[in-house]
């Protein structure tokens, strides 16, 4: 197969990582690729809305791999790791994942990893965005907890599409069909340590194998590659379009450290009636005892298709610049444009008529409800 990629474009020094997986997606035909948590994310292999359909019609393998890990352990592993997020962990079992928040001092959101308890004070914080490890190191620090904090030898990758479980059994066996919606088990295949949990960023069936020895990354994308290739399986970059359609955020555009739980939507991932210590609880009660001034609306925008926005794009109300539009694209199978906009209270109310400026000018736009697509998450639950 001929590069398709010249990494000299791009390229500046070893301070960007490439991931176990890195030569296998150059060999299978990676067209871009982005940098997120100071590593290459493949991005394209092929026209977005191609991917989009093979991603709801058959199965897509993502490296992943930027989805650094932080691991937190030692005596005082739960408590450090109970301080960093305003849920509840004590409701989180052995062998579970939950998808938390990580809040500082002031309530803005740091990071919004999927955490998974490895054991009675060992967590793993499957990160996006931005730099959780120290923050983690400067609240144990603070607090004098008696925790070890590192980025241990892990690679997630995710296999995601209506035919994951056929390709996850193939692997695995029947063993793994058992796991439920954010569970996760330990495991090997072929000698090659992994761990494997019933999680994705697709708002489809899904899982993610996290291997645990970064040296047998081609070893391990190539088996996978064999036993998806009765189910059509691809390697594709993450779809925007299917995320934004079901309704999740990403970090760093949708959410960032101005930004609080309350007002994008993720409140329910706050228990401030629980009787859990961590480091945002007093900052939390005085927002949600004064409220929020601002929120994250889903919204149509209409006219013809849009490109995915990659600037935050301005929302007008009355003539006045409000807000911004956090995520944009055009869905192929609602055949809409779509997506989310922080704008005022004011401006947040289900059919709310608004203006947004787009690259091909002004559209008229209204606040509607979101998620888009199965809003009970039956879909990646089946």
């Amino acid at each position: 197969m001929p590069d398709t990629f010249d990494m000299n474009l791009v390229q500046r020094g070893a301070r960007l990582r490439r991931s176990p997986y890195f030569d296998a997606t150059r060999r299978h035909g990676c067209r871009a690729y982005t940098v997120y948590n100071h590593m290459f994310l493949p991005s394209a292999y092929d026209d977005p809305v191609k991917e989009y359909w093979h991603l709801l019609e058959h199965v897509a393998v993502w490296d992943v791999s930027v989805e650094r890990q932080v691991e937190i352990s030692g005596r005082d592993g739960f408590a450090l790791t109970q301080l960093l997020t305003p849920r509840d962990l004590s409701k989180c079992k052995l062998g579970q994942g939950k998808y938390v928040v990580i809040v500082d001092q002031d309530g803005g959101i740091v990071n919004d990893p999927v955490l998974v308890r490895l054991g009675k004070n060992r967590f793993w914080l499957a990160l996006a965005d931005s730099d959780v490890l120290l923050f983690a190191k400067g609240v144990a620090a603070f607090a004098d907890l008696d925790v070890e904090i590192r980025e241990p030898d892990v690679s997630p990758m995710q296999i995601q599409g209506s035919k994951a479980k056929q390709v996850m059994k193939a692997l695995f066996g029947p063993k793994v069909l058992d796991l439920g919606y954010y569970f996760f088990m330990e495991t090997k295949l072929d000698g090659i340590p992994v761990v494997v949990t019933r999680t994705g960023w697709t708002g489809e069936l899904g899982y993610e194998i996290y291997l645990c020895d970064g040296s047998k990354g081609d070893e391990l994308w190539e088996k996978v590659m064999d036993a998806g290739r009765p189910y059509n399986i691809r390697p594709t970059g993450p779809s925007d379009i299917r995320r934004i359609e079901a309704g999740i955020l990403n970090y760093g555009a949708d959410m960032t450290l101005e930004n609080n739980p309350f007002e994008v939507g993720l409140g329910w991932l706050v228990d401030l009636d629980s009787k859990a210590d961590f480091l945002s609880r007093k900052a939390l009660e005085r927002i949600r005892r004064r409220g929020v001034t601002r929120r994250l609306v889903g919204i149509e925008i209409g006219g013809p298709p849009i490109e995915f926005n990659t600037t935050k794009w301005v929302v007008r109300a009355g003539g006045r610049a409000v807000g911004h539009v956090t995520s944009a694209i055009h869905s192929p199978r609602l055949k809409k444009n779509i997506g989310y906009a922080m704008v005022p209270i004011a401006h947040a109310k289900l059919g709310t008529r608004l203006k947004v400026e787009t690259p091909r000018g002004e559209r008229d736009t209204t606040v509607v409800r979101k998620p888009f697509i199965d809003p009970r998450k039956e879909i990646p639950k089946s």
